[in-house]
Order: C-alpha cells, then sequence, then structure tokens
C-alpha cells in the first residue's frame, strides 16, 4: 500500500504497513483540530506545561513572510561587505541555525550579487580553529549568533587576531555582524563597539528559527537567495491549515506513530535531495524537539540507502530524502520519502516534529537536559582554574599504538583488560550496548583535519551486524556541536544508549582573549562535562584519546575495516 501526499511543491510518500499505522493517528490529529489550532499558535497544543514558554516559541509559523524584512537590516552591512571585498564569511554560533545555514549555503541558490564562502564554525576544536585562522582575514566577516560559549569564545579569538592583522577602531567593528535578541547582553555589548546589528526574532529559538534571522543572515551575507528559500516556504503555507493533503501533518503523523510503536529510531538517507546537509538539521530538530521525559525518536543519519545501518529492522523506521527507492519482493517497505525545496523542507519538519511532540505530549521548545553538560562544563573550568581538566584520573585500560582505550565501567573494565587488539576492544565497546539500544559517536575533533572521523559510523556498524545478534543502531557527531542538538536527546529520550568518545592531541593551542582558558581546554571541559552527565545516567560510555590524531584515525579504521 502507497499514500501520497503532496502540496506546495513537497511530496510526502508511505509506503507498507507504516500507511495503516500513521493514518489511525491522522484521524485522531484531525479530529483534535491540530492543523487549525497550530496555525492559530494555540500555545496550549502540548499541555498547561508547556503553553508559557510554546506561546513565546511559535514565531516560526510565521518566518516564510516575516523575514522578508531582513533584506532591508542587511542591506548595510552586505553593501560594505560587497564594497571592501570581504567575500569570507565566518558564522560562530552553535545549534539548529548554524545547520541550517551551512544546509542553505551548500544547496539553495545563490543571488546575482555573487557568492562568497560561508564557513561555519559551531566548535571548540583548536585544531579546526586554527585553519580558519590562518585564511585571509582581509577578506572576512564574522556573523556571532547567539550567546553561546562557542560563539563568545570565538568573537573574542577572531578579535584578536583581527588586531594583530592590522584592523582597528571602526574597520574592526565592522567586521562582525551581530545576530541577537533585542536589550540582550550580546546586543548591549555589539551597541557599545559599533558592531553591526541584526535583531533575532523574540519568538522563535535556533531550533526553530530556520527560516528567521539566526540562519538567514550569515547565509544572505554568503549570497544565498534568501527570497527563493522563503517563496518555497510560502507556497506550503497555504497547506498546513488543511486537514487533508497535508503533507506535513501526514509527516507528523509518522513521526508520532513511530515513536509511540516499536519503531522508535529514525533512520534517515539521502538519495537524491540535491539538499546536502539538510539530513544534519532535521537529525538535531527531531532529536532535540522530542527528546525528553523518557521519550524521544532517535535520529539517525546515514551515508545512503546503501550504507550500514538502513537494512530493514524491527525499530527502525527509514526515511528518504529526495526520490523514492523501490524494493522489489512481498512484505519489503521503504517506510517514508520526502522530497520538495529546501525552504518548503524546513517548514515542514518544523510543523512534524511540534505535532510529533503532542502526540508523545513532549515540549517541541524546551531542553531540559542540555544545560546539565552546560554546567558540568562550567564547574570544571572552574575547578581546573585554566589548566587542561580531567575526570579521568586512572590509565588506560588499553594502549594500541597512537589509541588510548578509556573506561570507567567495572564490568566492561574487565572485558577491556582481556583485549588483546584494538579490534577486540572496540568489538567490547559494541557488544555493551543496550538491547534495542543504539551506540553514539562523538568526536571533539577536527571536523574537517580528522574528517576520516566521520567515516568510522559506517565501520562501527557493518561490525555491530557481525558481532551482535541484535544489530545496534551507530550514530555520529561533532562535539560539541551535538550538545546543542540531539545531546537533549540523549540525556532525555529512552535510556539505551551507549557513548563513544573521540578525543585527540592538541598541537597549538589557542587562547581566549580575556578567559582563564584556551580553546584546547575549554574544548576538553565540553568533553568531559558531558561523559560526566551520561555517567552518572548509568549509560555505558567509553573514550578513545588519540595520541596522534591522524595516525590514530588510521588506525581505527584499519581495525574495523
Amino acid at each position: 500500500m502507497t499514500s501520497v501526499v503532496t502540496a506546495g511543491g513537497i511530496s510526502v510518500t508511505i509506503r507498507g504497513a507504516v500507511v495503516d499505522e500513521s493514518d489511525t493517528l491522522l484521524e485522531r490529529l484531525v479530529s483534535d483540530g491540530v492543523p487549525g489550532s497550530l496555525m492559530s499558535r494555540n500555545a496550549k497544543l502540548w499541555g498547561p506545561d508547556a503553553a508559557p514558554l510554546a506561546a513565546c516559541r511559535l514565531g516560526w509559523l510565521g518566518m516564510p513572510e516575516t523575514s522578508r524584512s531582513l533584506a532591508d537590516l542587511l542591506a548595510e552591512p552586505a553593501g560594505e561587505a560587497r564594497a571592501a571585498g570581504l567575500d569570507r564569511i565566518v558564522l560562530a554560533g552553535a545549534g539548529g541555525s548554524a545547520l541550517a545555514a551551512e544546509a542553505m549555503s551548500r544547496s539553495a541558490f545563490r543571488s546575482a550579487e555573487g557568492a562568497a564562502e560561508l564557513i561555519v564554525l559551531d566548535t571548540t576544536d583548536p585544531h579546526e580553529v586554527s585553519g580558519v585562522l590562518a585564511g585571509d582575514l582581509h577578506r572576512t566577516v564574522v556573523v556571532v549568533v547567539g550567546g553561546s560559549i562557542e560563539a563568545e569564545s570565538l568573537r573574542r579569538v577572531f578579535g584578536r587576531a583581527f588586531s594583530e592583522a592590522g584592523l582597528d577602531g571602526a574597520e574592526l567593528a565592522r567586521r562582525f555582524v551581530v545576530v541577537a535578541e533585542e536589550g540582550s547582553a550580546l546586543a548591549r555589548a555589539a551597541g557599545e563597539v559599533g558592531h553591526h546589528l541584526v535583531p533575532a526574532e523574540p519568538d522563535a529559538d535556533g531550533r526553530y528559527g530556520a527560516l528567521g534571522a539566526r540562519a538567514l543572515v550569515p547565509a544572505a551575507l554568503a549570497g544565498v537567495d534568501v527570497d527563493v528559500l522563503l517563496d518555497d516556504a510560502s507556497r506550503l503555507l497555504a497547506a498546513l491549515r488543511q486537514p487533508y493533503d497535508n503533507p506535513a501533518l501526514a509527516l507528523g503523523a509518522v513521526l508520532g506513530s513511530s515513536a509511540l510503536g516499536t519503531r522508535d529510531k529514525l533512520v534517515i538517507a539521502d538519495h537524491g535531495s540535491g539538499l546536502d546537509g539538510f539530513s544534519g538539521w532535521a537529525e538535531q530538530l527531531v532529536g532535540g524537539a522530542l527528546g525528553k521525559d523518557g521519550k524521544g525518536l532517535l535520529p539517525v543519519v546515514v551515508e545512503g540507502v546503501d550504507a550500514p545501518g538502513f537494512e530493514l529492522a524491527g525499530d527502525l523506521r527509514r526515511v528518504i530524502l529526495g526520490r523514492r527507492q523501490d524494493e522489489p519482493g512481498p512484505g519489503r517497505e521503504a517506510g517514508v520519502s520526502v522530497a520538495g525545496p529546501l525552504g518548503a523542507q524546513f517548514l515542514l519538519w518544523e510543523y512534524a516534529a511540534a505535532v510529533a511532540a503532542r502526540v508523545l505530549g513532549v515540549n517541541p521548545f524546551d531542553e531540559p537536559d542540555v544545560g546539565e553538560s552546560q554546567e558540568s562544563t562550567a564547574a570544571l573550568l572552574r575547578s581546573e582554574e585554566g589548566t587542561a581538566p580531567t575526570v579521568v584520573g586512572r590509565p588506560p585500560e588499553l594502549v594500541s599504538g597512537a589509541v588510548e582505550v578509556h573506561c570507567t565501567v567495572p564490568d566492561a573494565q574487565d572485558a577491556l583488560r582481556g583485549a588483546r587488539t584494538l579490534t577486540e576492544a572496540l568489538e567490547v565497546i559494541l557488544e555493551g550496548v543496550p538491547d534495542g539500544g543504539y551506540l553514539a559517536v562523538l568526536a571533539y575533533l577536527d571536523r574537517r583535519g580528522d574528517a576520516a572521523a566521520a567515516g568510522l559510523r559506517p565501520l562501527l556498524a557493518a561490525r555491530a551486524a557481525k558481532v551482535r545478534r541484535h544489530p545496534a543502531p551507530v550514530t555520529f557527531g561533532w562535539g560539541p556541536r551535538y550538545l546543542h542538538t540531539v545531546g537533549q536527546y540523549h540525556k532525555g529520550g529512552p535510556q539505551n544508549g551507549a557513548f563513544l568518545q573521540l578525543t585527540g592531541a592538541v598541537t597549538g593551542d589557542v587562547q581566549v582573549p580575556g578567559r582563564p582558558y584556551s580553546l584546547g581546554e575549554l574544548q576538553l571541559a565540553q568533553a568531559f562535562g558531558d561523559l560526566r552527565v551520561v555517567r552518572s545516567l548509568g549509560r555505558p560510555s567509553f573514550r578513545l584519546h588519540l595520541r596522534d590524531r591522524a595516525e590514530g584515525l588510521a588506525q581505527l579504521t584499519e581495525a574495523l575495516a
């Protein structure tokens, strides 16, 4: 059985048993009047406890129209940048807005004024930041989005770098564009030093702000034609009030029925969508909006429809971005496929996640568990007074060449001590994943220089299928990026995860001006702070430290190949 729902340039195709599963829930959503209530911005849709916050977080529903005013606000900084030959845009931020801007720069139509380079820095890795600092600073503008510790640290680092490059006074001030809510500490600081300030919407956050200032400002400065994105989203708006022929409601019913049932892992594969980077944004939305109160839907982004981990399994719901993959044979189902332009896709998934949150009975706009890791990080930085923090006081359980294997779980320690090779140690880690659970690989490394780390996900997924009776999904995230995205699910969702951190030796650290720590020390505090939290929850957790990054990654790849 196949159901195809098309409207506003979006097509959602639902195949197999999931049609019946989601149709029952869809009828309930329609009878409850959810489409009209959501578009009327009824903050009580998620229950009375969620209503106060929801009332301040529904501005994303109007962004396809309200964001058109950004063109006027950006006219001055964009004109100055073009006139001065500033064609290198660095985004210093974190969370969903950074991922949305990155997807736009990779996938969206470029405006007639020409394209600039957009470099997204949502990291504290000193190697990655140093690589960007080594570029041409005389062609660089930094867009600071929000007040995260990553954004604030990078603002300070680039301010010093610009000064050392000979920029000062008004010229230095104009090298920053700040996106922040009016009246915030960041906005006040920007005004005092003369930075361009673009107000961020007070009625939406970064997770639900893909079509707002936090994402559109850096994308527009990089030459993305935001009017095309907003036009595509606007075409979908009219369908969102409809009880039927509403692709976003249909997708929300699929997500909700999957999370309520046995298929609580959402495996996302791109299959010719042309939307490079969008799956990462969808991952942060689904994980962060739904993963709380012990509930949720785990997003698992895989490299393609042929990648390890996309095979049919009883606890997976498979979603294809782009062209539908036909599978021959009775009883086979591809789950769901979604096709359409980028601007409409942002709105589609935001709406669908909000609907699924109502079904689950969770507040899609809060992040109650993200703060735990932030507080743990702050405590480490205070206690160590600027020196490299550590929560692992014992020697590694195994050293193999450039790789150290650390663990504080007694049973796993005994098993790891019996491992003679790195391959055996990795198999011990895979065997420790709970049945029905998942393994999250979390790399606190250089997303560009250590890109090979992402290749460990399919290798671990393939190895899990061999060494486990029930294969476990394997996710991959860059740290500290994931802390602001699926990190909410890790702590607040179903407690069936196991965690494998990757850290690496630092050669050439970067001091944060005005702070008693370096980027390397901050990065390590973020890694260990999060590790403390997941360990406090009783979750299996391991850390692989690379004494030499390139050599260690090569060893791990060889051990799993």
